[in-house]
């Protein structure tokens, strides 16, 4: 574009700006896309399908995003890390985690609850143990990875139902630390429902080849995984989180309505994922039957409240996991949703 403040040709573009007003009144130079990093808490799962399903759609680039990168984790501490450092914009993981390193100063803040209710569970070989409440644990030897959310939720569990590590016995693991219950080295493992049990048990022998026991319906009822941003982001661009989120938010309408259609897409934009749509969408099945929603339904698709949180964090607080206080409007804001 020729700038207004150029001295000599002014005649020349004089004439140029005569013949070309008519296209140019009312035009815009387009502006450019803000590039943006995902940074996934794990490997994929159904419940990342809105990612994929929002840039395959347009949706990201309708709201002027261009998604450079859907990375692949190694857990949500990690993901947080990620996030709060800079190195990707927006990331997927649980929310009383994020809560947790909130308490640590760690500058990331929650903008979509993804699960309302937890898909955490207790998971063991049905035919080895039937876990039917928390004191069924008791003399197990169950299987913790120390550093992830599983880890969290195992002690808050334990504690909401009076009991304590010294009950179990502990095996520390590394992920996939699905497969030492697989192959008999631990009695149970923590595990989500929109995750790993859809996977086990195509491992273990089918439908009824597992032992569930939720966390939801044992004291631990708080929200499960969402997608959060920096602080640093949701002060500065506040614009931008509030195209990522709309975006998001259409592709999570669409995901409900059609799993099946947003399975196809994940193994699109996954080709390793060719062969294993079953199990994903298996996954989602199981976040539309069970977590989405709220256990009251009045709150909207990813909406938040300061209820909820405030309840999440009490939780996180009786029961040991947030061993320091921290503000709930700090954790979290409804600000991109509205």
């Amino acid at each position: 574009m020729l700038r207004r403040h150029f001295s000599t040709g002014l005649f020349a573009f004089s004439l140029m700006a005569t013949a070309f007003s008519g296209s140019l009144i009312g035009s815009k130079p387009a502006a450019a896309a803000d590039d943006v990093k995902v940074q996934l808490d794990w490997v994929v799962r159904g419940d990342h399908a809105m990612f994929f399903v929002a840039k395959e759609k347009g949706y990201f680039a309708a709201n002027g995003i261009n998604i450079t990168e859907i990375r692949k984790g190694t857990g949500t501490p990690d993901a947080l890390r990620l996030v709060a450092n800079g190195n990707a914009d927006f990331g997927f993981g649980d929310l009383p985690t994020l809560a947790v390193t909130r308490s640590q100063g760690l500058p990331v803040v929650a903008i979509v609850a993804v699960n309302q209710r937890s898909p955490l569970a207790m998971i063991s070989l049905a035919k080895h143990k039937t876990l039917n409440k928390p004191a069924d644990l008791k003399g197990l030897n169950i299987g913790i990875h120390p550093a992830g959310s599983t880890y969290i939720f195992f002690k808050a569990l334990l504690s909401a139902n009076g009991m304590s590590e010294s009950d179990v016995t502990k095996s520390s693991v590394s992920p996939p630390y699905e497969n030492y219950l697989l192959l008999g080295r631990v009695d149970a493992v923590p595990g989500y429902i929109d995750a790993e049990v859809p996977e086990l048990e195509a491992k273990a022998g089918g439908k009824g080849s597992l032992s569930i026991m939720l966390g939801s319906k044992f004291g631990y009822d708080i929200y499960g995984s969402g997608v959060f941003t920096s602080e640093k982001i949701a002060k500065e661009k506040p614009d931008l989180a509030k195209r990522f989120v709309a975006a998001y938010m259409k592709a999570f309408q669409d995901v409900v309505k059609d799993p099946k259609g947003a399975v196809a897409i994940i193994a699109k934009a996954n080709p390793e994922y060719a062969g294993k749509e079953e199990v994903l969408e298996k996954q989602l099945q199981a976040d539309i039957t069970t977590t989405f929603s709220s256990p009251d339904g009045k709150t909207p698709l990813g909406g938040m409240t300061k209820e909820e949180w405030t309840k999440t964090i009490d939780i996180l607080q009786q029961q040991g996991a947030l061993k320091q206080p921290v503000a709930v409007d700090s954790v979290y804001t409804d600000a991109f949703l509205k």
